[in-house]
Protein backbone atom coordinates (compact mmCIF):
# COMPACT_ATOMS: atom_id res chain seq x y z
CA UNK A 1 0.00 0.00 0.00
CA UNK A 2 1.05 3.87 -0.77
CA UNK A 3 1.44 5.48 2.49
CA UNK A 4 3.34 8.54 1.11
CA UNK A 5 6.57 8.78 3.18
CA UNK A 6 7.80 12.93 4.20
CA UNK A 7 6.34 15.36 6.03
CA UNK A 8 3.08 16.93 4.54
CA UNK A 9 1.76 20.42 4.50
CA UNK A 10 -2.25 21.00 3.85
CA UNK A 11 -2.13 24.60 2.52
CA UNK A 12 -4.52 27.00 1.12
CA UNK A 13 -4.48 28.87 -1.72
CA UNK A 14 -4.04 32.39 -1.25
CA UNK A 15 -5.12 35.42 -3.75
CA UNK A 16 -1.51 35.98 -5.46
CA UNK A 17 -0.52 32.45 -5.05
CA UNK A 18 1.61 30.97 -7.65
CA UNK A 19 2.30 27.31 -7.64
CA UNK A 20 6.07 27.80 -7.81
CA UNK A 21 5.94 30.11 -5.01
CA UNK A 22 4.24 27.83 -2.97
CA UNK A 23 6.60 24.99 -4.31
CA UNK A 24 9.35 27.14 -2.67
CA UNK A 25 7.88 28.20 0.12
CA UNK A 26 7.84 24.12 1.50
CA UNK A 27 10.65 23.09 -0.29
CA UNK A 28 8.88 21.06 -2.98
CA UNK A 29 8.52 21.61 -6.64
CA UNK A 30 5.78 22.65 -8.71
CA UNK A 31 5.37 19.08 -10.25
CA UNK A 32 5.55 17.42 -7.65
CA UNK A 33 2.32 19.42 -5.85
CA UNK A 34 0.47 19.38 -9.36
CA UNK A 35 0.41 15.48 -9.35
CA UNK A 36 -0.45 15.28 -6.10
CA UNK A 37 -3.57 17.40 -6.36
CA UNK A 38 -4.47 16.52 -10.01
CA UNK A 39 -3.21 19.85 -11.22
CA UNK A 40 -4.37 17.95 -14.55
CA UNK A 41 -7.12 18.27 -17.26
CA UNK A 42 -10.03 17.83 -16.77
CA UNK A 43 -9.49 18.83 -13.48
CA UNK A 44 -7.73 22.21 -14.41
CA UNK A 45 -5.79 23.69 -17.13
CA UNK A 46 -2.40 22.87 -15.93
CA UNK A 47 -0.89 24.13 -12.92
CA UNK A 48 -3.72 26.07 -12.59
CA UNK A 49 -4.79 27.21 -8.70
CA UNK A 50 -7.47 29.04 -7.59
CA UNK A 51 -7.83 30.99 -3.90
CA UNK A 52 -9.16 28.92 -1.52
CA UNK A 53 -8.05 25.56 -2.92
CA UNK A 54 -6.38 22.72 -0.15
CA UNK A 55 -3.53 21.47 -2.09
CA UNK A 56 -1.41 18.79 -0.06
CA UNK A 57 2.29 19.86 -0.50
CA UNK A 58 4.95 16.77 0.25
CA UNK A 59 8.53 17.03 1.26
CA UNK A 60 11.01 14.74 2.49
CA UNK A 61 11.28 14.32 6.49
CA UNK A 62 9.16 12.31 8.68
CA UNK A 63 5.93 10.86 8.50
CA UNK A 64 4.08 14.23 9.76
CA UNK A 65 0.98 16.03 8.19
CA UNK A 66 0.40 19.69 9.50
CA UNK A 67 -2.43 22.08 8.60
CA UNK A 68 -1.40 25.72 7.69
CA UNK A 69 -4.01 27.61 9.42
CA UNK A 70 -5.69 29.89 6.81
CA UNK A 71 -7.35 33.39 7.32
CA UNK A 72 -10.59 32.77 9.09
CA UNK A 73 -10.52 29.26 10.21
CA UNK A 74 -11.24 28.50 13.84
CA UNK A 75 -10.00 25.79 15.79
CA UNK A 76 -13.70 24.18 15.30
CA UNK A 77 -13.50 23.95 12.04
CA UNK A 78 -10.30 22.44 11.74
CA UNK A 79 -11.14 19.67 14.47
CA UNK A 80 -14.55 18.78 12.09
CA UNK A 81 -12.44 18.72 8.97
CA UNK A 82 -10.18 15.86 10.96
CA UNK A 83 -12.68 13.86 12.57
CA UNK A 84 -10.83 14.80 16.35
CA UNK A 85 -11.44 17.02 19.23
CA UNK A 86 -10.56 20.64 20.61
CA UNK A 87 -8.81 18.61 23.38
CA UNK A 88 -6.50 16.79 21.00
CA UNK A 89 -5.77 19.27 19.32
CA UNK A 90 -4.63 21.72 22.15
CA UNK A 91 -2.22 18.61 22.82
CA UNK A 92 -0.74 18.01 20.00
CA UNK A 93 0.10 21.50 19.60
CA UNK A 94 1.06 23.30 23.08
CA UNK A 95 1.96 26.33 21.07
CA UNK A 96 -1.81 27.22 20.84
CA UNK A 97 -2.19 29.55 23.75
CA UNK A 98 -5.49 29.98 23.39
CA UNK A 99 -7.79 27.95 21.48
CA UNK A 100 -10.10 31.14 20.41
CA UNK A 101 -7.24 32.69 18.76
CA UNK A 102 -5.31 30.78 15.95
CA UNK A 103 -3.14 32.91 13.83
CA UNK A 104 -3.16 32.86 10.04
CA UNK A 105 0.38 30.98 8.94
CA UNK A 106 0.43 29.12 11.82
CA UNK A 107 1.11 25.33 11.47
CA UNK A 108 -0.82 22.79 13.59
CA UNK A 109 -0.22 19.04 13.44
CA UNK A 110 -3.28 17.23 12.74
CA UNK A 111 -4.09 13.63 13.07
CA UNK A 112 -3.64 12.34 9.87
CA UNK A 113 -1.78 10.96 7.40
CA UNK A 114 -1.55 10.64 3.46
CA UNK A 115 -2.26 8.21 0.85
CA UNK A 116 -1.16 8.17 -2.65
CA UNK A 117 -3.88 6.80 -4.82
CA UNK A 118 -3.22 3.32 -6.90
CA UNK A 119 -4.96 1.92 -9.79
CA UNK A 120 -8.21 0.55 -9.05
CA UNK A 121 -8.86 2.58 -5.50
CA UNK A 122 -12.16 3.55 -4.94
CA UNK A 123 -13.04 5.54 -1.35
CA UNK A 124 -15.44 2.30 -0.36
CA UNK A 125 -11.94 0.15 -0.77
CA UNK A 126 -10.12 2.60 1.63
CA UNK A 127 -12.20 2.53 3.65
CA UNK A 128 -12.25 -0.65 3.65
CA UNK A 129 -8.58 -1.09 3.81
CA UNK A 130 -7.54 1.29 6.71
CA UNK A 131 -10.98 0.77 8.43
CA UNK A 132 -11.77 5.18 8.59
CA UNK A 133 -15.42 5.66 7.83
CA UNK A 134 -15.41 7.19 4.01
CA UNK A 135 -17.42 10.34 5.19
CA UNK A 136 -14.58 10.90 7.79
CA UNK A 137 -11.77 10.70 4.44
CA UNK A 138 -14.61 13.01 2.08
CA UNK A 139 -14.51 15.79 5.13
CA UNK A 140 -10.81 16.10 5.45
CA UNK A 141 -10.34 16.07 1.60
CA UNK A 142 -13.05 18.97 0.53
CA UNK A 143 -12.07 21.93 -1.00
CA UNK A 144 -9.28 20.11 -2.33
CA UNK A 145 -8.50 20.42 -6.47
CA UNK A 146 -8.76 16.96 -8.37
CA UNK A 147 -11.05 15.65 -5.03
CA UNK A 148 -14.20 14.01 -5.74
CA UNK A 149 -15.94 10.80 -3.68
CA UNK A 150 -17.07 9.22 -7.12
CA UNK A 151 -13.72 9.61 -8.90
CA UNK A 152 -10.05 9.71 -7.45
CA UNK A 153 -7.32 9.41 -9.34
CA UNK A 154 -3.93 7.40 -9.58
CA UNK A 155 -1.18 9.31 -7.35
CA UNK A 156 -3.23 11.52 -5.87
CA UNK A 157 -2.52 12.86 -2.42
CA UNK A 158 -5.30 11.53 -0.78
CA UNK A 159 -5.90 12.60 2.99
CA UNK A 160 -6.61 9.83 5.76
CA UNK A 161 -7.87 11.06 9.43
CA UNK A 162 -5.44 9.07 11.76
CA UNK A 163 -8.29 5.89 13.96
CA UNK A 164 -9.18 7.74 16.75
CA UNK A 165 -12.33 7.91 18.96
CA UNK A 166 -12.97 10.57 21.40
CA UNK A 167 -11.02 10.12 23.96
CA UNK A 168 -7.55 7.68 21.83
CA UNK A 169 -5.60 8.55 18.52
CA UNK A 170 -3.11 6.43 17.82
CA UNK A 171 -0.41 7.76 15.88
CA UNK A 172 1.85 4.62 15.77
CA UNK A 173 1.94 2.14 13.66
CA UNK A 174 -0.46 4.08 10.80
CA UNK A 175 -2.93 1.56 9.15
CA UNK A 176 -1.58 -0.47 6.68
CA UNK A 177 1.69 -0.78 7.93
CA UNK A 178 3.68 -4.43 8.14
CA UNK A 179 5.02 -5.20 11.80
CA UNK A 180 6.83 -7.32 13.65
CA UNK A 181 7.61 -8.91 16.91
CA UNK A 182 8.17 -5.55 19.27
CA UNK A 183 6.80 -3.07 16.84
CA UNK A 184 6.39 0.51 18.45
CA UNK A 185 3.06 1.93 19.32
CA UNK A 186 2.18 5.36 20.51
CA UNK A 187 -0.93 7.60 20.84
CA UNK A 188 -2.67 10.43 22.49
CA UNK A 189 -4.98 8.87 25.67
CA UNK A 190 -7.50 10.73 27.62
CA UNK A 191 -7.86 8.28 30.56
CA UNK A 192 -8.34 8.09 34.23
CA UNK A 193 -4.76 8.44 35.77
CA UNK A 194 -3.81 8.44 32.34
CA UNK A 195 -3.80 4.38 31.50
CA UNK A 196 -4.26 2.56 28.16
CA UNK A 197 -4.47 -0.70 27.17
CA UNK A 198 -2.94 -2.70 23.73
CA UNK A 199 -2.43 -6.03 21.89
CA UNK A 200 -2.68 -7.35 19.18
CA UNK A 201 -5.04 -10.09 16.69
CA UNK A 202 -4.50 -11.46 13.68
CA UNK A 203 -7.72 -12.08 11.30
CA UNK A 204 -8.07 -15.59 12.68
CA UNK A 205 -8.68 -13.91 16.10
CA UNK A 206 -5.31 -15.40 17.62
CA UNK A 207 -4.19 -12.93 19.84
CA UNK A 208 -0.74 -12.52 18.81
CA UNK A 209 0.54 -9.97 21.65
CA UNK A 210 -1.15 -10.16 24.75
CA UNK A 211 -2.82 -7.12 26.89
CA UNK A 212 -0.50 -5.29 28.22
CA UNK A 213 -0.78 -1.54 29.56
CA UNK A 214 0.82 1.78 29.35
CA UNK A 215 1.01 5.22 31.16
CA UNK A 216 0.23 8.42 29.38
CA UNK A 217 2.38 11.65 30.08
CA UNK A 218 -0.79 13.00 31.53
CA UNK A 219 -4.47 11.87 33.39
CA UNK A 220 -8.01 13.05 32.12
CA UNK A 221 -8.97 15.59 31.63
CA UNK A 222 -6.05 16.19 29.91
CA UNK A 223 -5.16 14.05 26.91
CA UNK A 224 -1.62 12.31 27.20
CA UNK A 225 1.22 10.92 24.82
CA UNK A 226 2.14 7.69 25.36
CA UNK A 227 4.09 5.24 23.70
CA UNK A 228 4.76 1.60 23.94
CA UNK A 229 6.01 -2.08 22.48
CA UNK A 230 4.29 -4.94 20.77
CA UNK A 231 6.12 -7.90 21.36
CA UNK A 232 4.90 -11.31 19.60
CA UNK A 233 3.75 -13.72 22.55
CA UNK A 234 2.96 -16.32 18.82
CA UNK A 235 3.59 -16.04 15.75
CA UNK A 236 0.26 -14.64 13.47
CA UNK A 237 -1.37 -17.35 11.74
CA UNK A 238 -2.42 -14.53 9.36
CA UNK A 239 -1.19 -11.99 7.01
CA UNK A 240 -3.36 -9.39 8.59
CA UNK A 241 -4.53 -7.87 11.64
CA UNK A 242 -5.36 -5.07 14.55
CA UNK A 243 -3.65 -3.38 16.73
CA UNK A 244 -5.62 -2.77 19.34
CA UNK A 245 -5.81 0.15 21.84
CA UNK A 246 -8.43 0.98 24.48
CA UNK A 247 -9.27 1.62 28.32
CA UNK A 248 -11.52 -0.32 29.97
CA UNK A 249 -14.37 0.71 32.67
CA UNK A 250 -13.56 1.25 36.37
CA UNK A 251 -17.19 -0.26 36.97
CA UNK A 252 -17.49 -3.25 34.79
CA UNK A 253 -14.33 -3.93 33.26
CA UNK A 254 -16.17 -3.07 29.72
CA UNK A 255 -13.79 -2.25 27.38
CA UNK A 256 -13.98 1.14 26.08
CA UNK A 257 -12.67 3.64 23.53
CA UNK A 258 -12.03 0.62 21.36
CA UNK A 259 -9.70 2.30 18.32
CA UNK A 260 -8.44 -0.99 16.04
CA UNK A 261 -5.51 -0.37 13.41
CA UNK A 262 -5.52 -2.27 10.73
CA UNK A 263 -2.10 -3.95 9.93
CA UNK A 264 -0.11 -6.59 8.02
CA UNK A 265 2.47 -9.24 8.69
CA UNK A 266 5.06 -10.86 7.15
CA UNK A 267 4.67 -14.75 7.28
Amino acid sequence: MSIAVGTHYIYTVQAGDTLYEIANRFSSSPQAIAEANHLYPPVTAPELIFPGQRLVVSTAGNIDTYYMVAPGDTLTDITIRFSTTYGLMTAMNPAINNPDVIISSQQLDVPAFIYNVEKGDTLFQIQQRFGIHRSEIIRANLGRPGFSPDLIWPGYSLIIPLPSTANITVTYPIPGTVIQDGFPVAGWVRSFEGNVLHQIRDSNGVIVSNKRAATASQGAPAYGFFQSSLPFDRQPTSDIGDVWVYTRSPRDDEIQDLVQVKIHFII
